[in-house]
């Protein structure tokens, strides 16, 4: 399994299509699927599918699967369990700002899966029509402040934040995390000027944990993943802010069957419980 920038992702438009067709001819093994809830169009049953997510008892080869970055830490390990369920297939990862990623899909970067961080985001991948099916709502995801350890601030609200002297990074408003903070901060009616807007939830909470920023605002998942490396703060807004996270076979998929089984994987009672011990949220 390796994890590939955006960048480095184009690398694979050599991939064989073959690989595809040898796997289309398996029988289906059906999975439990998790229902998905919410609004609009990410609230269909399954990528291309029916309510139960399926998957391949005979795929192989590799998957290339486009992420937000704040499902690195899950993905990575459910990746892990799927080389494993599956000897002879291999998922490459690409982490990122959603924004970036759907825009790569769009300009036509190779790839099978695509995991966004907000319905927004996977709505510029569909209305180019590059996505096959409709995509569905895996996962939810809300926000937390991120602090130095032991919160030397004593940093405890939204509020907190706006504070002379303190420097506070947020998410570029083009990505899932930056616009979900800002809605957030309008909930509460608060402005706030940061010290900088970062590309991804990951850049942002690496600026904590090099202590180049007091806070940040970022999902709770990545405060989970960073451990004692900063200390989260919960703050009653974020609730005006839960951001659903789609997933989607994409139209062209050079291996569709590993694609729909790996997706079958993340909806299924495994995945949930790795999302889920994650931080992640039911959809």
């Amino acid at each position: 399994m390796t994890t590939t920038t955006p960048s480095g992702h184009r690398g694979h438009r050599g991939r064989q299509a073959l690989r595809a067709a040898g796997a289309a001819t398996a029988a289906l093994l059906a999975l439990s699927a998790c229902s998905s809830s919410g609004s609009g169009s990410d609230d269909s049953s399954s990528s291309g599918a029916d309510d139960s997510a399926s998957a391949s008892a005979g795929v192989s080869g590799e998957v290339t699967v486009l992420a937000a970055a704040s499902l690195k830490e899950s993905f990575t390990a459910l990746g892990a369990e799927f080389e494993k369920e599956h000897p002879g297939t291999k998922v490459t990862f690409s982490f990122g700002g959603s924004d970036s990623l759907a825009a790569s899909i769009t300009g036509g970067a190779p790839a099978d899966v695509f995991a966004s961080a907000s319905p927004k985001t996977m709505k510029t991948v569909t209305d180019a029509g590059d996505a096959s099916g409709t995509p569905v709502t895996f996962v939810r995801n809300q926000l937390e402040i991120a602090t130095l350890p032991g919160n030397p601030d004593r940093i405890s609200s939204l509020k907190d934040l706006t504070g002379s002297g303190l420097k506070v990074v947020l998410c570029d408003e083009e990505v899932p995390c930056g616009a979900a903070a800002r809605t957030a901060l309008d909930a509460a009616g608060l402005k706030l000027t940061p010290v900088s807007y970062e590309q991804d939830v990951k850049s942002a909470l690496t600026k904590v944990e090099l202590k180049e920023a007091d806070a940040a605002v970022v999902y709770k998942t990545d405060v989970h993943a960073a451990g004692d490396k900063v200390e989260g703060v919960d703050f009653p807004e974020s609730a005006d802010a839960v951001n659903d996270y789609p997933i989607a076979l994409l139209k062209n998929a050079e291996n569709a069957g590993a694609a729909k089984a790996f997706i079958a994987l993340v909806r299924s009672e495994q995945g949930r419980k790795v999302l889920t011990g994650a931080g992640f949220l039911a959809p």
